[in-house]
């Protein structure tokens, strides 16, 4: 059987954090969770700790002094994952944005359907999000619009954080060079992974807006995406090997 990992950054996620580990748990296959938490002072940490024992080959965690960023914590995750050799490793958030009832369907594009890397996609399917304000669903799927336009790339979510990657494309690409640590950060590594000739496969998932605790984002985090894109565009390409 594959060795799965699902990492779950966490910034005060305590409202969350027990309850989507019990929910990955429940799910057949296996699954592994690493928790990578940037100092919550809530307790996310202590939370996650006191789980632990009662999955003790399972349940992992990372903690971080500080907030340092969502693409900091998945390329931690990701050398962590690389390092103990993990056949498949997921993206997923804490606040139940993502289904954790989803993780054998991008697993399953990538085992059954050839893909290298698939992703849990709200846009290739018509527009599937629950309870975000208009506003918000617009900015997102536009910000997927400008991507395709600026970097020719066809990907209708290319912002989802639901993201499996098979291990020959975390090994491919050159984690060193990534440089956006907000949600652009989604967009990096997609591209970087188009470009660098892998399969990447849309699985049509609904994402459903947090009911508890306190979304993360930012207008910086929007500005650094925008920026970010054009830089991409134009920037040359070298991958770990």
């Amino acid at each position: 059987m594959e060795k799965k990992l699902v990492i779950i950054p966490t910034y005060n996620e305590i409202e969350n954090i027990v309850k989507i580990i019990e929910a990955v748990f429940a799910i057949p296959g296996g699954y592994h969770i690493l928790v990578i938490d940037d100092g919550s002072p809530d307790g996310t940490a202590a939370a996650v700790k006191a789980l632990q024992p009662a999955h003790p080959e399972q349940l992992h965690l990372v903690e971080r002094s500080g907030k340092l960023g969502l693409g900091t914590a998945y390329v931690t995750g990701f050398r962590w994952a690389l390092e103990r050799d993990y056949d498949y490793v997921f993206e997923m958030d804490a606040d139940f944005s993502h289904n954790p009832e989803d993780l054998p369907r991008l697993l399953a594009a990538c085992t059954e359907g050839g893909a290298d890397m698939s992703v849990g996609s709200r846009y290739c399917d018509g527009i599937n999000v629950v309870n975000w304000p208009m506003g918000r669903i617009l900015m997102s799927y536009c910000a997927s619009i400008y991507v395709r336009t600026v970097l020719g790339f066809r990907i209708f979510d290319s912002t989802a954080g639901f993201v499996c990657y098979s291990r020959k494309v975390l090994e491919t690409i050159d984690l060193d060079a990534v440089r956006m640590k907000g949600y652009g950060f989604q967009i990096e590594l997609k591209y970087t992974a188009h470009r660098l000739g892998f399969r990447i496969a849309e699985v049509p998932v609904i994402f459903v807006n947090r009911k508890e605790g306190t979304s993360k984002m930012s207008g910086s985090i929007f500005g650094e995406a925008f920026w970010g894109v054009l830089a991409l565009r134009f920037r040359k390409l070298h991958s770990a090997k």
